[in-house]
């Protein structure tokens, strides 16, 4: 294979990745460059160079960028014959998007993750080569679910390559391995043009040719054409102040003026109908009076071609045939295709051309497209569904109709991310006419995009004022609305305006009263309300029935507030079941955008079982599908789990988490800031430092800020505050004997004998430990052994304080908690005993994802099934396992219960003497059970992933 003029280095980047795809290895690669910079080229030579492979192209079409999976339609259209073989969950995903099957919206990385499959079962026969070109012209949906791909390619024969414009959608291929192209050296420009240019060249010519085109050989191949031998003898003709790509566009603009009329319409055709379809093109072709001669003269000039599909000798053509074109001429083109396209197959793309044939209003156009916008968000386009809205819009001669669509083009501009554009559309909305009903929800509409881009400061005295204009209108909506308000208020908590969440429960207490029977967010609404306003012992009540509403409820978009709620009120058994089923739902729903959230949340529910290994998988877990999607990592559960392991970079993460919340505006990010540094601290018996942390965020006052008050209590009684600590105290005992779950009674009589002497302070300490004991708070747990270890040892009882010092040792140890360990250890040296050396059972030969995958499948999940768990390739399992196998030294599967730890849930936690897990609990769908139990091999069974589209992301905390 002849290497490329002056590319050698690229052409060997190139031949490396091809060479890892023979070999079993895939990866990503994207070409980025300027225009004519020789992406294109590049591309031709892995084309050519790919013997053996199965090839498979797209190319973006910036007319197409609004016609969702449009590309991924092109690069996977010849691979669907393997559809069948895919997992059901990915197949009807997957099937939906393109349109073969009717059906709910698939959420875009379960699509995402249907394409990996399918690659990799496509790869089986012979190795893959993916070509992509001007893939910053994709559409959006293309788009996301490509670069997701790219992301998770490991371990098969799949190479994928992406050409780009130079700093053009950086974010969309953020993370993918990246060729930057420049210009080529001035040698192998001056051999480049010698080809192009026969004959003898004047030296100062050629030199000017060289100066003007910058190495770029589409400039050194083009810019001398159309010149007569006169003016490249002399160099007339080559000086302009045009930048490079506007010259190189103006030679191909030349050369397609002075072709024939019939030829140039033809060329427009083409240029308009994005799918390089010969057949549609011929039929379209036809209407218009063009024969196949028509062609001809565009072919012998090498600007565009037809074979198995229409091709332009570069973008830039298609890009002058466009602006040579008249508007008729376009519009007398897309009529035709409107005409030849079948409304039964492509009912979108016919609906698009008839649009963009329209000269004036047209009711009719704008239904179809209305109609069109409703199928491509059935079929996850919303970026689509939006163009379609506007388009509709525009095309729409009666005001209040206009306005109407307007609003809904502008919703389907916030939920595709587009804010500005939303904000553009809601202006244009507000000119009317709007009938009260519409003007309320345009205000709303402000009031969420306000959230969506702040999440906070300004959103929710917006959202209040929403509500309160939808409560005549809209009773239904207007209560949500409310309790969209108080969720942005506690987001934006310290942040935020106006008077925070009590000014958002307020509002909500006015609001009309919940249909009889209420829905569960009714539920959630009036309990939140209540115990904002009235306090603790009246809000519980209703809190429980919500919550036991939550644990059956089928719709994700609340579970992350009724967890929050669970949490505040220290309800273990709610806290797991809320987050379990969110887990579930969410998995099944292929709901990427909530899962890392939802994974968040169970997290958090280990790591207050003293499960922190399992903990941290699910971490690791959330933030891989964070990085394979593009979105931000979940801060909450790491704050968590870093705060009890108390290791020495624990205080770096928080004020990173920190500077991060105060430039989103997120408040309540901050208070679980500074309650993880209150127990860092508490943990390293730095009692100042934990009372200032949790000092600050117990001064917020509302939910959230009430977990701190156990750690505000000791930090206080170490560092000498007893007044602090009983005004603390007093807060806590509020809440728990409101609450007056075991894990609650059991942190009140923890807190209140550290206030308290003696025989009473003794029995306090004893219960506490009972009560933990019957909760699933056993970190709490062994720092009540912990702190009654301490106070027997300063009252003299050695061997009593022994042996509470050495359980608390014991069971941080085996948590992983380090920083307490430490402590308790150090407790343990003061009575004269020193501690057993132990540490946290782990297999650390292995790196996180082989451990969690050899979880997993010591679970008894197959490939497939991990392969959908983690959103990773069933090829990638198969490489991660064998690397398992060979550091732990066995060859099967079933030997990996014998090489692995023990799961978390197979013991009692920690090991406490008489510690009981609570009995007769409820189970919930799916096979998950209440009691804290888990699949071998420690990670918690959520049930199967099955498709569904993925609603509006949750709080998380």
């Amino acid at each position: 294979m002849v290497t490329l003029q002056g590319r050698r280095h690229e052409c060997e980047v190139v031949d490396e990745r091809l060479a890892a795809a023979r070999s079993g290895k895939s990866s990503a690669l994207v070409i980025r460059g300027d225009l004519g910079i020789g992406k294109s080229a590049l591309l031709g030579y892995a084309m050519d160079s790919a013997v053996g492979f199965r090839i498979a192209r797209a190319a973006g079409v910036q007319s197409e960028m609004e016609l969702p999976f449009a590309g991924l339609h092109q690069l996977c259209g010849q691979m669907l014959g393997r559809l069948h073989r895919l997992p059901g969950p990915q197949r009807d995903a997957l099937s939906g998007a393109l349109g073969l099957t009717a059906g709910s919206a698939p959420d875009r990385f379960l699509v995402g993750l249907a394409v990996l499959s399918l690659l990799h079962e496509v790869a089986e026969d012979r190795p893959l080569l993916g070509v992509v070109e001007d893939a910053h012209w994709l559409d959006h949906a293309s788009a996301q679910v490509l670069a997701f791909v790219a992301r998770r390619l490991h371990a098969g024969p799949v190479a994928l390559l992406f050409a780009v414009r130079d700093h053009s959608s950086p974010a969309r291929f953020a993370g993918i391995p990246e060729l930057e192209l420049t210009g080529l050296p001035d040698a192998d420009a001056r051999m480049l043009i010698a080809a192009a240019i026969p004959g003898r060249l004047d030296e100062q010519v050629r030199d000017r040719i060289v100066a003007e085109a910058q190495g770029n050989p589409l400039a050194l191949l083009e810019l001398h054409r159309g010149l007569t031998s006169a003016e490249l003898a002399g160099g007339f003709g080559l000086t302009s102040r045009q930048p490079l790509s506007g010259r190189i566009e103006g030679c191909f603009l030349r050369r397609v003026e002075a072709l024939p009329a019939d030829t140039r319409r033809l060329l427009v055709l083409a240029a308009v109908e994005p799918t390089g379809d010969p057949v549609l093109l011929w039929s379209a072709a036809e209407r218009m009076g063009l024969g196949s001669e028509a062609a001809t003269p565009a072919e012998a000039e090498g600007l565009f071609r037809v074979g198995t599909q229409v091709t332009f000798r570069h973008p830039l053509v298609r890009s002058a045939v466009q602006q040579a074109a008249t508007p008729e001429e376009c519009r007398s083109a897309h009529r035709a295709l409107a005409e030849a396209i079948d409304p039964e197959l492509s009912p979108d793309r016919r609906a698009w051309h008839r649009a963009e044939a329209a000269v004036g209003p047209d009711e009719e156009v704008a239904g179809d497209l209305e109609r069109s916008a409703g199928q491509a968000h059935a079929r996850g386009g919303v970026a689509a569904a939006a163009a379609f809205l506007e388009r509709s819009a525009a095309l729409t001669a009666d005001p209040g109709r206009r306005a109407e669509r307007r609003l809904a083009a502008a919703g389907a501009k916030l939920r595709a991310g587009a804010h500005d554009a939303a904000l553009g559309l809601l202006s244009l909305a507000e000119v009317g006419p709007l009938d009260p009903l519409q003007s309320a929800r345009l205000e709303r509409l402000r009031a969420e995009i306000a959230f969506a881009t702040s999440r906070g400061r300004d959103a929710p005295p917006l959202l209040i004022r929403a509500a309160q204009r939808l409560e005549s209108l809209d009773p239904l909506l207007a209560r949500e609305t409310h309790l969209q308000a108080l969720e942005a208020a506690m987001f934006a908590g310290r942040l935020g305006r106006g008077r925070g969440v009590l000014e958002a429960a307020e509002a909500a207490r006015a609001a009309p009263p919940a249909p009889d029977p209420p829905r569960t967010i009714d539920l959630l609404l009036d309990c939140l309300a209540t115990l904002l306003t009235d306090g603790w012992s009246a809000g519980v009540p209703l809190l429980r029935r919500a919550l036991g509403a939550f644990e059956e409820e089928d719709e994700l978009r609340w579970l992350g507030l009724a967890w929050i709620t669970a949490a505040d009120l220290w309800d273990d058994d709610a806290t797991h079941c809320i987050a379990t089923r969110e887990v579930e739902l969410a998995r099944e729903a292929g709901a990427l955008t909530i899962l890392p959230i939802a994974l968040n949340h169970l997290a958090g529910i280990h790591v207050h079982a003293g499960e922190i290994t399992t903990a941290a998988s699910l971490i690791e877990e959330a933030a891989a599908i964070t990085d394979a999607t593009g979105g931000a990592r979940i801060s909450y559960g790491a704050l968590k789990l870093a705060a009890w392991r108390g290791r020495a970079d624990t205080a770096a993460l928080i004020a990173a988490c920190v500077e991060d919340a105060e430039a989103r505006g997120e408040g309540m990010l901050i208070t679980v800031a500074e309650y993880a540094t209150a127990v860092f601290e508490n943990g390293r018996a730095n009692y100042a430092a934990a009372l200032a942390a949790a000092r600050q965020a117990s001064e917020q006052g509302g939910l959230v800020a009430v977990r701190v008050l156990p750690e505000y209590v000791e930090a206080a009684v170490r560092a000498g505050e007893p007044e602090l600590a009983a005004a603390a105290l007093a807060r806590l005992t509020e809440q728990t004997q409101a609450s007056r779950t075991e894990c609650a009674l059991g942190l009140e009589a923890r807190s209140r004998a550290l206030v308290s002497d003696g025989d009473a302070a003794d029995r306090l300490y004893r219960e506490a430990i009972d009560r933990l004991g019957r909760s699933r708070a056993a970190p709490q747990l062994a720092r009540a052994h912990l702190l009654h270890g301490e106070w027997l040892r300063r009252e003299r009882r050695r061997l009593e304080a022994r042996e509470q010092l050495r359980i608390a040792h014991d069971m941080l140890v085996s948590m992983g908690a380090e920083a307490f360990a430490a402590r308790a250890e150090h407790e343990l040296l003061a009575t004269g005993e020193h501690a057993r050396r132990r540490t946290v059972e782990t297999t650390a030969e292995l790196t996180p994802q082989e451990l969690q995958i050899a979880g997993l499948a010591q679970g008894g999940l197959s490939n497939q099934g991990i392969a959908a768990r983690l959103f990773i390739s069933p090829r990638t399992v198969e490489y991660h396992l064998h690397k398992v196998f060979t550091k732990l030294g066995i060859a099967s599967r079933t030997q990996l219960r014998q090489a692995l730890p023990p799961p978390p849930g197979a013991a009692p936690a920690g090991g406490s003497p008489g510690r009981r897990r609570p009995v007769g609990l409820r189970a919930i769908p799916g096979g998950a059970a209440l009691d804290g139990s888990t699949r071998p091999g420690g990670f918690p069974w959520n049930g199967p992933a099955s498709p569904e589209g993925a609603p509006d992301v949750p709080a998380a905390v």
